[in-house]
């Protein structure tokens, strides 16, 4: 075998390894499974052209150059956003059982923590994701980033202090979660207002995402029961046949609603005390294909 094939099958392999890894650090960067899986070819061919015996840690330089075209994708989708109508959420994502097990990763891409990443300007999420989700130290940071350690220090201390600001106040469990949604679910179906109300918390925060594809709130609504009779009058007014069945995206328990058979859309939840916080509805027909097969999601 030539050396170049040789060369050619190592950055073949250690790329397929490490696959998983930085299809997750482009998500979390960007919120977008399309985007990332773009992101990912980018980085492909510009890891065929790197000379290995040059490189001291393949993984970390894998995550530098994901990292780098992440950061150019993100300044353009900032762009994309301005038009966007409506909300934008996140893509969400139909993950293994594994990452709902494993509570940091389950976390930081709840819909909750993503829609907060929102907030950050491109470089301090870069940063805080590189180091807050998967412990890359400072000065490969910088070098993913173009500032000097000192710098990333000073945005990740900024960044980090923003997030926590704007997170949820305490990470509930696998089973709180469900039972909230569960609760939900039962009470969209027998149009129980009450019901409804009881599981919603007063400060709750709706938010739909129809691209301007679908039919969606342009703007949150906020409240228990504003969001309450915005939810029975739709469905009060459907008259084609709507069921609610569990899913688990974004490693948290959700529900995928179905109407006359076919999927409509995707409703996370964020909880806290027993009671849901946040709804997160995607109707966009474009961010529902990561939603039939399950995506691996992995911090190492």
């Amino acid at each position: 075998m030539s050396d170049d094939r040789a060369a050619a099958d190592q950055a073949t392999e250690t790329f397929i390894a490490q696959r998983n890894l930085l299809f997750t650090v482009a998500y979390e960067m960007l919120g977008s499974a399309a985007d990332a899986e773009d992101v990912l070819q980018e980085t492909w061919l510009r890891w065929v052209d790197v000379d290995l015996q040059q490189v001291r840690d393949q993984r970390a330089y894998l995550v530098r150059i994901t990292t780098r075209q992440a950061l150019n994708r993100l300044r353009t989708m900032s762009r994309r956003k301005e038009s966007y109508v409506g909300p934008w959420l996140p893509e969400p994502l139909l993950t293994t059982p594994d990452v709902a097990q494993d509570v940091e990763l389950a976390e930081s891409v709840s819909m909750a923590v993503m829609l907060v990443l929102e907030t950050l300007s491109p470089t301090e999420r870069a940063v805080f994701v590189l180091r807050e989700v998967f412990d890359v130290g400072y000065d490969d940071i910088a070098a993913a980033v173009d500032k000097t350690p000192a710098a990333v220090r000073q945005i990740a201390h900024r960044a980090r202090r923003r997030v926590d600001a704007r997170r949820p106040r305490a990470v509930v469990s696998q089973r709180q979660t469900r039972a909230a949604v569960e609760s939900f679910a039962r009470a969209l179906e027998d149009g129980d207002l009450q019901a409804l109300l009881d599981v919603l918390a007063p400060d709750v925060v709706y938010m739909g995402d129809g691209g301007g594809v679908k039919h969606a709130a342009l703007r949150p609504i906020v409240g228990a029961e504003k969001v309450a009779r915005l939810l029975a009058g739709g469905l009060g007014k459907n008259t084609i046949p709507v069921t609610f069945g569990p899913t688990m995206v974004n490693g948290s328990p959700a529900l995928a609603v179905h109407l006359d058979g076919e999927l409509d859309s995707i409703v996370a939840a964020r909880v806290e005390a027993d009671r849901i916080t946040g709804l997160y509805v995607v109707r966009n027909p474009e961010k529902l294909s990561r939603t039939a097969s399950e995506t691996p999601l992995t911090l190492r």
